[in-house]
């Protein structure tokens, strides 16, 4: 059986091995062979990392994660389903061949579908970064066919193959471009120059600076601001209860600079002085941060100077007995995780915080045993006990992203124990279907009680780990907490959140 578009293809392919390039001949073979592996990519992924801050680095994460997907896609399924014979290279000039040819399937190109996919990726967090790389994916996909190693159709299906790939992730992964509604908009004092803004740093949180403290950047961007940094030897709690009674004598508002576990403590002092906050990114993730709007000191210095803010949900849990809670802004969990926190504080200080975040990951998923809990008077033994602080898009035992941060509403997802259970879950999130899977099962609610009858049971909490109590109830703070939030999206106002 003949295709009618083999013969374009062919024809296509030799009007490139014939036409002259000028400039091309000591390029492209170059660029060629350094795509090899992915081994560009990731290059460039390092240099975005260094040089592109935490946009850089989220970029550089998901073109990573992107090529990932594609290149086991065409070089793994693709070219195992698809038999074809590489060009031949007669038609092809000397200098321009590569100095070791490929044997696998011409079908479809891995090269290509890898440099479509970091960049599509890339570009899904950042516009900018994907400007620039785009001409150096195109590039390396016109160079496959340039050093004769691919036929143009080669190139096209792996270039759609990489973007698919890209929007695959994007579909599990949702990039942080896509904010959060922050919640109904609300008034806050517009502090010109920070005047009557309070702050504390905890300069214990986060990785350590290039240039500028996070202390010297407030400072700078808001002059009149109160910066207080908080060292390791300091009590964060009362450093955060001076600044809240200043800020409440000034009329102005509470600052916190630093990881979500440090924000969760502003927050409780915050609500109870019934003060606005002002969220600085200042930790590793800073996933509050990043829902609110703000990626950088110099983000929340604009909002703070508008007086933009909104009212969002706080959860806690309470000790049933003694009555004592502790707030939190993005996740509470009993099981396996609480294990992988304190794995993973103890070994990021000696090898950073990503490495130690997958160490960590192997090491509890090898060693780790189910808990033995009782969610609202049932037994159930399970790996992992997820409470969010509002409804999560993101597929998972553990989600990322938020739509909403004034719902009223509990995120709470299970993963059971069981015989096999570990084995199941894996399976079921490496196919995609993790939401099917009989071991995972996802609840909105207003309300939860937790009984552990184990001893030795931790809970974590926004990044900090304690010792779960025997009995537990997990809600929301009525009333919720007034904070300055970025400017991309607008809040809704009080009316339209009751109508």
């Amino acid at each position: 059986m003949t295709y009618p578009w083999k013969s374009w293809d062919r024809a296509l392919f030799a009007h490139v091995a014939s036409r002259h390039w000028p400039g091309a001949e000591p390029v492209l073979p170059r660029l060629s062979r350094s795509a090899n592996h992915g081994r560009l990519w990731f290059a460039v992924a390092a240099g975005m990392a260094v040089t592109g801050g935490r946009s850089g680095r989220r970029a550089a994460a998901r073109g990573l994660g992107s090529l990932a997907l594609a290149s086991l896609t065409a070089n793994t399924v693709g070219k195992g389903a698809v038999g074809r014979a590489r060009p031949i290279l007669d038609a092809v000039p000397v200098i321009r061949r590569l100095h070791r040819q490929p044997v696998t399937s011409s079908f479809p190109s891995g090269h290509s579908a890898s440099a479509a996919a970091f960049v599509t990726g890339a570009a899904m967090e950042s516009s900018a970064w994907g400007t620039v790389l785009a001409p150096v994916a195109a590039s390396v996909a016109f160079s496959r066919v340039y050093t004769g190693v691919h036929y143009p159709s080669d190139v096209l299906v792996g270039c759609a193959l990489g973007v698919g790939a890209a929007l695959t992730v994007r579909a599990l992964l949702p990039p942080t471009s896509a904010q959060p509604e922050p919640g109904p908009a609300t008034r806050a004092p517009s502090l010109e120059e920070g005047g009557g803004l309070h702050v504390v740093v905890n300069a214990a949180s986060g990785p350590p600076p290039l240039l500028m403290t996070p202390a010297e950047r407030i400072r700078t961007v808001l002059p009149q601001a109160s910066v207080t940094e908080r060292t390791e030897d300091e009590d964060l709690g009362e450093l955060l209860e001076k600044a809240a009674r200043s800020a409440l004598e000034a009329g102005g508002a509470l600052g916190v600079c630093g990881g979500d576990g440090t924000v969760a403590r502003a927050a409780a002092i915050a609500l109870r002085h019934e003060l606005p906050l002002a969220v600085f990114p200042g930790g590793t993730r800073n996933h509050f941060a990043l829902d609110l709007g703000f990626e950088s000191v110099e983000d929340t210095a604009v909002a703070v100077l508008a007086g933009r803010a909104s009212t969002v949900d706080v959860a806690r849990y309470t000790d049933a007995v003694s009555g004592e809670s502790a707030p939190f802004l993005n996740t509470f969990s009993i099981g396996s995780y609480p294990d992988l926190v304190r794995v993973r504080e103890r070994w990021s200080r000696r090898v950073g915080s990503w490495p130690a975040s997958v160490l960590a990951a192997v090491h509890v998923l090898r060693t780790c045993s189910p808990v033995d809990v009782e969610i609202n008077g049932r037994p159930r033994s399970v790996w992992l006990l997820f409470a969010g602080n509002c409804r999560y898009s993101s597929w998972g035992p553990a989600p990322v992203r938020r739509r909403d941060l004034s719902d009223g509403a509990l995120d709470v997802r299970i993963v059971d124990g069981g015989p096999f259970a570990r084995t199941r879950m894996m399976g079921a999130a490496l196919t995609g279907v993790l939401t099917g899977s009989p071991v995972y099962s996802v609840a909105v609610v207003p309300r939860l009680r937790v009984r552990v009858p184990g001893e030795g049971v931790h809970l974590a909490y926004d990044g900090e780990v304690a010792t779960a109590p025997g009995e537990l109830v997990l809600d929301k703070v009525p009333g919720g907490l007034v904070v300055y939030r970025g400017g991309r999206r607008g809040g809704r106002s009080q009316r339209s959140k009751r109508t």
